[in-house]
């Protein structure tokens, strides 16, 4: 056996083994739910998730309030009735999530360049008097000549669409009446689970009457859809397909 090709042996042997242990206990936990429904996880407290961190963002100076004698008002109110509406930690808020994203480019950049170069000596001062100098003479001593070019197309066309609401928990108030949100939907339809998570900032200005708030309006979206289960497994390449696709260099 060669030892390049000994060499492969090893280099294919390590690649498997550094593969299994990074699905080891993924595996494990997908075998042991063999022939069972996946679970929901529990309800938790967003705060309280390790990385959680609180948000922070430019604040303007705070507004002290004052009192009138007399007087039901006080600055920074926004309404005399009391407001229904999510405003303080804790509160629900149901958001509305609105997206319908098309989009088509094309681009396409040709580029082409020709070049040469010659150099040599074919005549001198007194070489019409000297004899056989014609034949001494090196003529052409460099020659070059290239020829470069490219041409390249892309395009994009994508077409998304999504609508669906969530409620979502006030998490935090920041400084300026902002409010910090954050919610999270689990749906079992038989070994499939589909979550849907949505945070982000929001106006209370931009809350309507009814509690809601579109997704448009939220400042720092984040947003994501999509699932785990038996579909989602059957679609996902082996855990040794991904990692070739990573160490592989072609």
């Amino acid at each position: 056996m060669s030892v390049t090709r000994l060499n492969r042996i090893v280099l294919s042997g390590a690649i498997l083994s550094l593969a299994a242990l990074a699905s080891g206990c993924s595996s494990i936990d997908r075998l042991s739910q063999i022939g069972e429904k996946p679970k929901l996880t529990e309800i938790e407290n967003p705060t309280t998730q390790p990385g959680y961190k609180p948000v922070q963002m430019p604040m303007p100076k705070p507004e002290q309030a004052s009192y009138n004698a007399n007087s039901l008002w006080r600055n920074g109110s926004r309404a005399f009735f009391k407001d229904q509406r999510a405003a303080r930690v804790g509160d629900l808020l149901t958001v509305t999530v609105n997206i319908t994203d098309k989009a088509n480019i094309a681009n396409e950049t040709q580029r082409s360049r020709s070049s040469k170069e010659d150099s040599g000596i074919t005549d001198f001062v007194g070489s019409k008097t000297i004899t056989q100098a014609n034949k001494i003479l090196p003529g052409r001593i460099l020659t070059t000549d290239s020829t470069s070019s490219s041409d390249g197309k892309g395009s994009v066309n994508r077409q998304e669409a999504l609508q669906t609401t969530v409620a979502a928990v006030v998490t935090q108030v920041l400084p300026n009446g902002n409010l910090v949100v954050e919610g999270k939907q689990e749906i079992r339809v038989n070994f499939e689970i589909r979550e849907l998570i949505v945070a982000g900032i929001v106006r209370p200005e931009d809350i309507q009457s009814d509690n809601t708030i579109d997704s448009s309006k939220i400042a720092q979206a984040r947003i994501a859809y999509g699932g785990r289960g038996q579909i989602t497994d059957v679609q996902q390449p082996r855990y040794g397909q991904q990692v070739m696709d990573v160490l592989l260099p072609f």
